[in-house]
């Protein structure tokens, strides 16, 4: 079993599969350059972006952040201002320091190549990295590939997924799972809600009060990224020089003052996910829930329904009710927009925040199934076709709709009168099939959708 906090990482935008994995996978590979002493003859090194990573990699990012990772930075850990002078010094000297202190010629421009012609093998998102004596002798090679949420995995892992490699394939845990069947069976068995039965499994990777300060340091970076989306105005970097529009709005909201306008409602969710997802365009710090491009989904329903105070418990119950069906789209098929199209980011994302706001209200593990269903069966077949390869339109305000399509479905789920008739692990089932169906023209390549018919427009 993976973990939750495998689900929810903290990084930086715009894209988890093409700015957090990219990092993640050029910081492993310099530092398996510095491991070993017959790497000391490196002359040269060198990066390739290919599939998804090369269509989509210029407007997502991807090879800053391949530069940010080759520097040493981690998506978790990194400081922007840090980075920046890092990248800039950089650019001018020409020079990759290795982790053993020797230094190496390095153009960013150069060393970091669109393979638009070499086709991705094993996942859409391929990245290539080679080292290289002066001789022009290739002395390391490897094959990574960014699979969604800021996951990676090497060629050999893909290929024989039962040994660890790159990334660890799990814990032994007390309950495991492979199905929602399974999860509701042990739920059964042992008389205990969703979030009870994850947490015991939370507790064999490290002690609880971790655990509890892990998941509360996650819920504080997704509020201070609505904060800092509410303040923040100007344009969105890109050439498609979008507004920002939550701060303005936001602003409009207040002045209004109260109103007993139900409709009110989804103005403030509607802020609230547009917020984090403008920081995230931007190339702040938001959290994976469970993708960036779908990072404004949850904190929206969490920053409406768990802002209280008192509302550790709450919070808890919520994230680990949520991460633990975002388990089951890891770990039963993609949370790759690359592979699933954004049914897999968006989808997923409204999925996890109508579960986990159907556990705060008091839901059975029943009826939070049955709303993670709900909220994913109604944004099957959902393209990912961002325009301009940037992660804005129509992913800013495709997180809007899918916050508030998660707090319909836990409704629903809430004050159904009927068994449903579909389950959660045939719907995931259904997600899976549509992708591998789905032409990978609207699979986060911008080759298709809107990313085509605005530009033409």
């Amino acid at each position: 079993m993976l973990s939750v906090l495998d689900i929810f990482r903290v990084g930086i935008g715009p894209s988890s599969s093409h700015t957090v994995g990219p990092m993640r996978i050029a910081e492993k590979f310099m530092r398996a350059l510095g491991r070993s002493p017959k790497f000391s003859n490196v002359y040269r090194i060198k990066f390739g972006l290919r599939g998804s990573l090369a269509f989509t990699g210029h407007g997502h990012g991807t090879p800053r952040a391949v530069l940010l990772g080759a520097l040493g930075f981690r998506p978790e850990t990194i400081n922007l201002s840090k980075a920046e002078a890092a990248l800039a010094e950089l650019g001018a000297s020409k020079r990759l320091r290795l982790r053993s202190g020797r230094e190496v010629s390095f153009d960013p421009e150069a060393d970091v190549s669109f393979d638009y012609d070499i086709e991705a093998e094993l996942h859409p998102n391929e990245m290539y990295c080679g080292a290289f004596d002066e001789s022009g002798e290739a002395l390391l090679e490897r094959i990574y590939y960014s699979t969604g949420g800021g996951f990676i995995a090497s060629r050999k892992q893909l290929l024989h997924p039962a040994k660890a490699d790159r990334v660890s394939t799990g814990k032994s845990v007390p309950h495991p799972f492979g199905s929602c069947a399974e999860l509701l069976a042990i739920c059964n068995e042992q008389k205990r809600a969703i979030d009870e039965i994850i947490l015991r499994n939370e507790d064999a990777m490290r002690p609880r009060a971790d655990t509890r300060a892990a998941i509360l340091k996650i819920y504080t970076t997704m509020m201070e990224s609505i904060d800092r989306g509410l303040c923040a105005e100007g344009v969105l970097p890109g050439e498609l020089k979008v507004q920002r529009r939550a701060a303005l709005l936001w602003k409009k909201m207040n002045d209004q003052g109260p109103t007993n306008e139900t409709e009110k409602l989804l103005d403030w969710l509607n802020v609230y996910a547009m917020a984090v997802n403008e920081e995230n365009a931007a190339g702040g710090k938001v959290v994976t829930a469970p993708t960036n491009g779908a990072a404004g989904i949850i904190p929206a329903v969490l920053r409406q329904y768990c802002a209280e105070p008192e509302s550790e418990d709450r919070i808890i119950k919520f994230l680990l009710t949520a991460g633990g069906i975002g388990l089951l789209y890891k770990q039963r098929a993609s949370i790759s927009g690359a592979e699933m199209g954004c049914q897999g980011e968006v989808g997923v994302a409204c999925s996890m925040a109508a579960a986990g706001l159907a556990a705060i209200w008091g839901c059975s593990p029943r009826q939070v199934a049955q709303a993670a269903e709900i909220g994913m069966e109604h944004n099957l077949g959902l393209t990912c076709d961002p325009v301009g390869g940037l992660v804005q339109i129509p992913c800013i305000e495709r997180n809007a709709i899918g916050v508030v399509k998660a707090v319909n479905a836990a409704r629903m789920a809430l004050n159904a009168v009927v068994e449903p008739r579909v389950s959660l692990d045939q719907v995931i089932e259904t997600m899976r099939q549509t992708g591998l169906d789905m032409s990978a023209k609207y699979k986060e390549t911008s080759q298709g959708g809107l990313a085509v018919n605005v530009v033409e427009c």
